[in-house]
């Protein structure tokens, strides 16, 4: 524990931005799920809406620095490559 007043609202923020962090990664996580359904059901259309939110929601993640922004741009184009293989 720390000793020094400023070093235990460090350790409290640090608690409180760690569990924010968790929080937007779970919802991005939840996103990208409901895209992977609407695209195993075949719905062009629901898949179409679903990809806009998951990637709009990886996007926050990534200016937040919650994820890397090539760890971001990787999972939109895997989207972006299962959605446009829905046609064929």
């Amino acid at each position: 524990m720390p000793n020094i007043k400023s070093a235990e609202k460090r350790v409290l923020i640090g608690k409180m931005r760690n569990e924010q962090n968790k929080a937007e990664k779970s919802k991005m996580k939840t996103n990208m799920k409901k895209f992977d359904a609407a695209v195993a059901g075949g719905d062009r259309e629901a898949a179409e809406s679903a990809y806009k939110v998951a990637v709009k929601t990886v996007d926050h993640v990534a200016s937040k620095g919650i994820i890397h922004k090539n760890n971001a741009a990787n999972k939109k184009s895997g989207m972006a490559a299962r959605l446009n293989a829905m046609d064929k």
